[in-house]
Parts: structure tokens; C-alpha cells; sequence
């Protein structure tokens, strides 16, 4: 039995392909990670203790990328630890005296993860947040202080709040914000600075609350893009969070 060592966030969409059923659900893996690029890779070498300076990993990272290109453009498949690159021609082709055509054909390539790739992938597991919906909603909190997201969070500490349509503008309206709501109703704010402030992600302080039960309440103006709407949308997170 593989052991999962790793794990990746899904949302579940309906499956539009299938008209005639409408309870089947295709998984979005969450864009909540950042992407990675050389200078990444660099610096994680770096830190596994190579002896080469940055400069230099860099230099041999971004030289690799040039003659992997290269060796495409010659018509080469490419095969390293992680990907099997294949060059590929897009298109239909009309009789047998047909020649390439820009508009109609495209030059491509195919990409296929190696066998040392597919094997690490078998120690991913898949954490499945919720149908996500195509309004603003609050999918997932995660408690920074112990990673956990079943509802427990820890005062004074910061929590990951994910979801869509979260980011709180315009700045400086006393009404907009995070609030925590206790079992009495009493409405309290988060007052420190947001770490984050994203449509998909925010990262807020948890005031010196006692310990009990609280709603979490998000209150923006936020709609889509440089929009901004005339009345302020609240949005409650399903999950009770507590202190204990």
C-alpha cells in the first residue's frame, strides 16, 4: 500500500459533458499554490546543500530550458525524470498531396509524465473541499498554527481562508471585513492588517477571543475584476469554528 506523504486540494464542479445526469461531479484541483519556476528550483538545490552557487544553478537551469527547446525544434522527443516531451502536428489533412497549412494546422507537442513521475504521484492524496459554487463562498478555513481544517482555530494566531469572490475592498469602509460572530450574536472584527487579501485566498488574524463557538462572516463589496458593488455581500462560512 503507497503511503501518502502529500496532498492536493480539490473542488468538485458539475460535469457538463453529461446533460442527461445531474449528479455527477468532475474534481478542479485548487490554484492555491504558487507556481514554481527556476529560480525555485535553484534555490531548493541550494538548500539540499549543492555545492554551486545560485548564480550558477540558475544559469544551468535556464541554458537546459534553451537546448530542450532546441532539440524539439529539430523534431526530437525529449525524456527526463519528470516528462516525456513528443513533437506533434495538429490538423486535418485532405488528400494525400496536402501540405502544411498555417491555418488550419498547428505545431505542437505532447507531454506525458515519466514512469519516476508517475510513481511519486502515487504518494499524493486528494482532500476534497466542497462543491465549489459559482457565487462568493467560503470553502475551506485552516488553522496556521496546527494546519488542521476541522473548525478548530487558535486565538491570536492566523487562518487560511479559501474560496472565491473573499477580497475585501474598497480599504477603509468600518462595515467591510472579517467578523467573528459569537453564540450571543455579538459581532467582533478582525482589526490587524490581512496578510492576504485575494479573491481566492485571505489570511487574517484571529482576535484574543475566549474560548466558544463562532461563525465566521466575511463582508466585502468585492464582484469580479475591478468591480465593485453597490452593497455589501456577506458571506458565511458552513462550518462552525472553535476555541478551545
Amino acid at each position: 500500500m503507497n503511503t501518502t506523504n502529500f496532498s492536493w486540494k480539490v473542488w468538485l464542479k458539475l460535469n457538463l459533458l453529461t446533460k442527461d445526469v445531474d449528479n455527477d461531479y468532475i474534481a478542479e484541483v485548487s490554484t492555491t499554490g504558487s507556481t514554481k519556476h527556476n529560480e525555485d528550483i535553484a534555490r531548493e538545490i541550494g538548500e539540499e546543500g549543492s555545492e554551486i552557487k545560485y548564480d550558477t544553478l540558475l544559469s544551468i537551469l535556464n541554458r537546459r530550458d534553451r537546448i530542450v527547446r532546441r532539440m524539439l525544434q529539430k523534431g526530437n522527443s525529449v525524456m527526463d525524470g519528470c516528462l516525456h516531451i513528443m513533437p506533434r502536428v495538429q490538423g486535418v489533412w485532405l488528400g494525400a498531396g496536402a501540405q502544411f497549412d498555417a491555418a488550419v494546422h498547428k505545431i505542437t507537442v505532447d507531454v506525458v509524465p515519466s514512469k519516476d513521475l508517475r510513481e511519486a504521484l502515487t504518494q499524493v492524496g486528494v482532500e476534497v473541499l466542497g462543491v465549489k459554487g459559482s457565487g462568493a463562498f467560503i470553502g475551506l478555513v485552516t488553522d496556521a498554527a496546527t494546519g488542521l481544517t476541522d473548525g478548530s482555530i487558535t486565538a491570536g494566531d492566523d487562518i487560511l481562508i479559501e474560496g472565491d469572490k473573499l477580497k475585501i475592498i474598497p480599504e477603509g469602509e468600518s462595515e467591510l471585513g472579517v467578523f467573528f460572530i459569537d453564540t450571543a450574536g455579538k459581532s467582533i472584527a478582525v482589526t490587524h492588517r490581512l496578510t492576504e487579501n485575494k479573491p481566492k485566498k485571505l489570511i487574517a488574524r484571529v482576535p484574543a477571543l475566549p474560548a466558544g463557538e463562532y461563525t465566521l462572516r466575511i463582508i466585502t463589496r468585492f464582484a469580479a475584476g475591478a468591480n465593485i458593488l453597490k452593497e455589501p455581500r456577506i458571506i458565511n462560512y458552513h462550518k462552525t469554528l472553535v476555541i478551545s
